[in-house]
């Protein structure tokens, strides 16, 4: 489950508190519910990677272009 560790507060530094379900002095109430990525979302992320492994491979050939001619 999801914490808010950087407030400090027990609730957030000890999961065993027995303040677990109140809400904290930082304004947090005990846990996050639990969410899971939507398909568009997922299709955004694998869209980003994509990109990013795109524009790795274009600078992977150049060097090995520029490696060729040298020698």
């Amino acid at each position: 489950m999801y914490h808010h560790s950087g407030c400090g507060c027990e609730m957030h530094t000890n999961e065993r508190s027995s303040n677990h379900h109140e809400e904290c002095s930082c304004g947090h109430h005990g846990h996050s519910p639990r969410r899971f990525p939507t398909s568009e979302e997922i299709i955004q992320e694998m869209g980003n990677y994509l990109k990013q492994l795109q524009s790795e491979a274009k600078g992977i050939e150049e060097r090995l272009t520029e490696m060729k001619k040298e020698g």
